[in-house]
């Protein structure tokens, strides 16, 4: 998604190192590194699947490419690893990819009949069967309100927990339907599946999203070269609210440590500049091509010195 965007975002100068947090299924990356000469760009994704599918197409595009099976925040340290301590462009598309959602088995859709799993890294072992049976009212109810910002988050909590005292909630399919009974029928008429806010809040919960976020958020600003840029692209207004304050407070002016009456000097200075003030959306265009597209908003990063 903003594919163009993203790539005019990075600015990419053919002989940096450009570091893809978000592999999915290649598309990003494969833009990066066909921009590439002497550069070298390193993929990250937690999915195995994801790098699996990927890996053949990058390959047809250029060798230049490392993949590292890691989540995002931890990316960092495989790259000191490898002698990388500064990058030139770094580059986090934090939407669900396609394959992830249209995959039955993962249990991602609350249009599939599956069973509650949601985890992009199947390594790891809470799924979001685990937290719907395990969960306690008040927490169930706190992430569906703060994750999801689901208006009806106690009462759908509550339904959950009183359907799990007979016998485990096992599916999608199941989950969906008590979603439904916990909500009045004005509610059902409305536009949009009535699972949507209840499904992004188990998601974010399963995989931490948010926490991971934070985690990669400081350390890809830190790691910018001169230059260099971070481009990320959010999904809903959580994402979107924690990227645009981390960029504003290494933006931001916070005032001098001399007198009021004097300029800032060179070091009071801020390190970073933000390059879109206003947010980058979707085009009419990608639109109409993918409808998957309409929640998304891009800012870019860019750091001005060291």
């Amino acid at each position: 998604m903003l594919l163009n965007e993203a790539i005019q975002g990075l600015n990419i100068k053919p002989d940096g190192f450009y570091v893809d947090l978000t592999l999915g299924r290649g598309g990003h990356s494969g833009e990066i590194l066909s921009k590439l000469n002497s550069g070298k760009l390193f993929a990250f994704d937690k999915d195995k699947q994801a790098i699996i599918e990927s890996k053949g197409k990058l390959e047809k595009i250029g060798n230049n490419f490392e993949i590292i099976h890691e989540d995002f925040r931890n990316f960092k340290l495989p790259l000191i690893n490898k002698g990388i301590k500064k990058v030139d462009g770094i580059l986090a598309d934090l939407g669900v990819s396609s394959p992830q959602f249209d995959e039955d088995k993962r249990g991602f859709s609350y249009r599939n009949d599956a069973r509650l799993d949601m985890r992009m890294d199947l390594r790891q072992s809470l799924t979001a069967y685990d937290v719907v049976n395990n969960y306690s009212l008040n927490d169930l109810t706190r992430i569906f309100r703060e994750y999801g910002e689901e208006k009806y988050s106690y009462q759908i909590a509550k339904k959950i927990v009183l359907n799990r005292e007979n016998k485990p909630i096992e599916t999608t399919t199941e989950l969906v339907e008590i979603i439904k009974s916990a909500k009045p029928m004005k509610e059902l008429s409305k536009k949009g599946h009535p699972a949507k806010q209840v499904f992004q809040a188990l998601r974010i919960e399963v995989n931490d999203e948010l926490g991971a976020l934070k985690d990669m958020l400081n350390d890809a600003i830190e790691m910018l070269n001169v230059n260099g840029r971070l481009v990320i692209i959010t999904f809903h207004s959580l994402e979107d609210r924690i990227v645009k304050n981390a960029f504003q407070k290494v933006a931001k002016l916070e005032g001098t440590r001399h007198n009021v009456f004097s300029l800032p000097v060179d070091n009071d200075m801020p390190r970073y500049t933000i390059i879109n003030n206003k947010v980058i959306t979707p085009t009419d265009m990608e639109l109409q091509n993918n409808p998957r597209s309409k929640s998304a908003k891009m800012r870019i990063l860019e750091r001005i010195k060291l």
